[in-house]
């Protein structure tokens, strides 16, 4: 199923795409897509209905595929040629960190540049939704705690994350810097999560290209590592990694201005298109 959340912000409902790709509400037949709506159980319930007795709808905005988030996690340098452009060591264990989940955005939503922002940057990754608590998961069995997976803009402001001490969420978290969808593709259309093509176009030249099989470590092990640490749970997000090609890794280095356009997908999940302005 391709899930998605339709209407003005914070205003959006639930809806489904038919066959034909139409978007059928879910309104009254679903809770909205947050923790426990997104949980395997409740996928199971929407499967259960007939989508076609569904009303069709048009939208004029798809918000974020996810109302809200209990946490929405990163993985840091998790693409070989990625740590290879920014000088890093390939980590020998996943780098964990977290995004406030009021970074939280749509797809087609504007990406505002904080207030004294020099260095906001991209990063198209692949987004995995937590299906059911997971705790102490072995990688056998971490697919199945997948509830599905999404695109996801990774936004960064490089010098509030390494020039400002700490951690790197104060680079990760600003308003607008987590923009994820258009659907929550649920995880039994997506035969391998590692054979995924990802791509972002920065005004309309290709400056990411790359595979989910270059991730250094696979999201079964992502999943089962993260869950010896905490509990994961229903509706959490967890971003993966981007791989080469962020303005961070040019020589001379680019980053993002007003009025700059994004464009990005990862195969089979969709594609999203940001353009950026300038905080007021």
């Amino acid at each position: 199923m391709k899930l998605l959340r339709f209407g003005p912000k914070g205003q959006e409902k639930p809806g489904i795409l038919d066959q034909d790709g139409n978007i059928r509400d879910l309104s009254g037949k679903a809770p909205d897509f947050q923790g426990s709506g997104v949980s395997l159980a409740a996928l199971d319930a929407i499967r259960a209905i007939d989508i076609n007795s569904l009303p069709i709808v048009t939208a004029d905005r798809i918000g974020a595929c996810l109302a809200d988030v209990p946490n929405f996690y990163c993985i840091g340098l998790n693409y070989a040629k990625h740590a290879a452009e920014t000088g890093a060591e390939p980590p020998t264990e996943p780098i964990v960190f977290s995004k406030a989940t009021s970074a939280l955005s749509g797809p087609f939503d504007p990406v505002v540049i904080p207030r004294g922002s020099e260095k906001s940057d991209w990063e198209v990754e692949l987004g995995v939704v937590i299906g059911k608590a997971a705790s102490y998961v072995s990688e056998d069995d971490a697919l199945d705690y997948v509830a599905g997976y999404c695109t996801v803009n990774d936004m960064s402001e490089r010098a509030f994350q390494i020039e400002m001490g700490g951690q790197w969420i104060k680079g990760k978290s600003a308003p607008t810097f987590g923009p994820i969808g258009p659907w929550l593709v649920t995880a039994d259309e997506v035969a391998d999560p590692q054979s995924l093509r990802l791509s972002l176009k920065l005004n309309g030249e290709t400056v990411q290209d790359s595979d989910t099989s270059d991730m250094i470590f696979s999201v079964r092990q992502i999943v089962s590592y993260m869950s010896k640490f905490m509990e994961l749970r229903p509706g959490d997000i967890i971003a993966t990694g981007t791989p080469s090609g962020v303005g961070m890794g040019m020589k001379p280095q680019r980053f993002l201005r007003p009025g700059d356009v994004m464009e990005l997908e990862v195969e089979g999940l969709g594609a999203q298109r940001q353009d950026t302005v300038a905080a007021k």
